[in-house]
């Protein structure tokens, strides 16, 4: 089965229950959710969720076509082969003993983070980027010892066309 990951970007009426009405759907039908934003957008009744899901194309149309039925539902696109802009942030505790800190910092550096915190035995660094951009730096610091990951999920927007 070709399962393949799509990021679905759903507008939705910003009322209590409607996240919760989201995820029933897809734990009742034992789909799996690999990230998930929310917040309001310019119009404070209306939120935007944005998740990364995987599915086949069947299966990802059925989830579609199952959410556009739930009431507080306003639109669902799927921006899987689309243009669009990505971001993520994570927020990295990392072991940071005296003879690493330099190359640490470097690393930081080099994908443009950020350090927020030092303690006398560790960092914690935030990176902000694509998918693919924060797991690079998660490897690079794997060696030195990571402590505690905080992702805070992919949010998204169409491109408008130029």
């Amino acid at each position: 089965m070709n399962k393949k990951k799509h990021l679905l970007s759903i507008l939705v009426d910003n009322e209590p229950g409607v996240l919760s009405r989201i995820t029933g759907l897809f734990s009742g039908r034992g789909y799996n959710i690999e990230s998930l934003s929310v917040a309001e957008t310019v119009d404070p009744g209306i939120s935007r969720i944005t998740m990364v899901t995987k599915g086949s194309p069947m299966i990802i149309e059925q989830i579609q076509k199952q959410l556009n039925k739930l009431i507080n539902v306003l639109k669902v696109i799927d921006l899987t082969g689309t243009q669009y802009v990505q971001r993520e942030m994570a927020l990295v505790k990392v072991n940071a003993r005296a003879d690493h800190r330099a190359e640490i910092l470097r690393i930081t550096d080099i994908f443009r983070g950020q350090v927020v915190d030092v303690g006398m035995e560790h960092f914690t660094l935030k990176i902000e980027g694509d998918a693919e951009k924060i797991e690079a730096v998660l490897n690079l610091l794997k060696p030195f010892g990571i402590r505690e990951i905080a992702r805070t999920g992919c949010v998204a927007l169409p491109r408008e066309s130029r």
